[in-house]
């Protein structure tokens, strides 16, 4: 399997750096400091961002924070020099370096802001972080919305939370009104403490967990690693059981599965984590070798807001084999991927409906489109949120972090998911009386969104927004609701109705 999930460019100046960083209103601004921070970010944003930036439009960018801050300041480019203004007057005047010279920027950068701070109450309420802050803030409302700047204390936060996943090396499902517990995974604490599958959780330190659906309470059997959880369990032969354990390293659960009507699978997936194929691998593995035999397989992505594109890459391989999935495009080279399954494929034999709703985001959005785009499933639901960008993140030189989107995330039939999002083939957000007709019209053979799901998969980037609204109002976002898991029902046992959701064979991508 060939695929690049989440870029990571470090670029490490100083740590020591991060400990000079003065946080207080009342503190000296750190040029220097900042001046190298600056630089920084130049000199990774300009060759990286979705559109060419000069640097010095970059610079002016971050410098109208200053206006943002305090209207009477007023950062200006005329004849060669830029200018700081203070109520009209000029406060600072220095000559505009090269437009190449990331260095010479973030040095006039962090001078004209450090006469901004001692001019300005207002710009040092916030003290020098704040400042440096609201800088970047400023000038990443010119770019996406997914480009941001993280100051240390959040950047250090996000690398300890990174860190501290914790567990008990369970997997959970639900059987009728009960959460169970469907895997101990080998060598975890569930494991070594004799958890037996199959067993229904009562109560965790004590707390019954009667009413709690399955990623309720892996949220509550989650936390620091070293820490302490009473898992209280009814097993098969109806006794009471509790296990004192201790969380180990090890990312959360995002895999729940549960059977519907006996003989169909849903599996719920509520993120893409380090451990979202595995999980998945073994809810898969323990339902085709049951019985009876599953007829159909639903998997809900409805409120999934994605997480790691390679774990979504190997979710469509699963049930997909080998295909394109999406390829990202960007002016670095290095943005530029193809991703690509190559896996051997597991329930190959079963129909597939996908869930999706409005808040269906990112990799969520990346597996939809895949397995419709290769006629692998019926995507079901509302028009998806449209994030198809994909960003790559540098350490700065203050501890912090600075995330830039450098490329656009393309479905496998060429359609940009940015803004488009996925539009389901059987759309759920119109009414119950329209999609009870859309179910009858499969049914007979006809196809009540072919047109709107031509002019989808046909459109290509960049798209004007009214074309987007357009081909979106053909199926609005929307919250999902259990009319979709009723509708996939009906698909998965009307074997007509199914084949006539799949998009037609026209539409399948060309080989890479």
């Amino acid at each position: 399997m060939r695929a690049t999930g989440f870029f990571v460019l470090l670029l490490v100046i100083g740590p020591a750096w991060a400990q000079n960083v003065a946080g207080a209103a009342g503190a000296a601004f750190p040029t220097p400091l900042a001046g190298h921070v600056f630089a920084t970010a130049y000199a990774f944003m300009a060759p990286r961002t979705l559109d060419p930036v000069p640097i010095p439009r970059l610079a002016l960018w971050l410098l109208r924070g200053l206006a943002v801050m305090d209207p009477s300041l007023a950062a200006t480019e005329r004849d060669g020099q830029v200018e700081l203004r203070v109520a009209g007057q000029i406060r600072a005047s220095l000559p505009a370096p090269p437009a190449e010279d990331a260095e010479g920027w973030g040095t006039l950068t962090a001078a004209l802001a450090e006469t901004g701070f001692a001019a300005s109450p207002l710009v040092r309420r916030g003290g020098p972080q704040g400042l440096i802050r609201g800088l970047f803030d400023e000038l990443f409302t010119h770019l996406d919305p997914y480009s941001r700047y993280s100051p240390p204390g959040e950047a250090e936060i996000d690398r300890q939370g990174r860190r501290n996943d914790g567990g008990l090396g369970l997997v959970l499902g639900q059987r009728g009104a009960f959460i169970t517990i469907e895997q101990a995974v080998a060598e975890s604490p569930a494991a070594k403490a004799g958890i037996h599958t199959g067993s229904a959780v009562l109560a965790i330190d004590g707390e019954a967990v009667d009413h709690a659906d399955a990623p309720t309470i892996a949220a509550m059997l989650a936390g620091p690693p070293g820490t302490r959880v009473r898992l209280t369990l009814r097993g098969h032969d109806g006794r009471r059981q509790s296990f004192d354990l201790v969380r180990v390293p090890e990312p959360g659960q995002t895999v729940f599965a549960s059977v519907i009507a006996d003989d169909l699978l849903l599996i719920r997936l509520t993120g893409f984590q380090r451990a979202t194929e595995q999980q998945l691998d073994m809810v898969l593995a323990a339902a085709v070798a049951g019985r009876p035999p599953l007829r159909g397989l639903v998997l809900d992505l409805r409120g999934n807001r994605g997480g790691l594109l390679q774990q979504a890459v190997s979710v469509v391989g699963d049930l997909l084999g080998s295909g394109l999935i999406a390829t990202t495009a960007g002016r670095d080279p290095a943005a530029n991927r193809v991703l690509e399954a190559d896996a051997e494929a597991r329930a190959d034999d079963l129909p597939v409906v996908v869930l999706v709703d409005g808040r269906s985001a990112s990799a969520a959005e990346i597996t939809a489109a895949a397995l419709a785009d290769n006629r692998r499933a019926v995507v079901l639901g509302s028009a998806t949120l449209g994030k198809g960008l994909m960003q790559t993140v540098t350490a700065l030189p203050d501890g912090g972090e600075l995330y830039v989107t450098w490329s656009r995330v393309l479905a496998p039939l060429g359609w940009p998911i940015q803004d488009l999002g996925v539009l389901p083939q059987v759309c759920s957000s119109l009414g119950a009386a329209t999609l009870a007709r859309e179910l009858d019209d499969l049914a007979h053979g006809e196809r009540p969104l072919a047109q709107a799901l031509a002019a989808h998969r046909t459109a290509r980037a960049p798209i004007a927004p009214a074309m987007v609204l357009e081909i979106r109002s053909a199926c609005p976002a929307a919250l999902g609701t259990d009319a979709d898991i009723e509708a996939a029902h009906y698909l998965l046992t009307h074997p007509v109705a199914y084949a006539n959701a799949l998009l037609p064979p026209q539409f399948l991508p060309a080989a890479p």
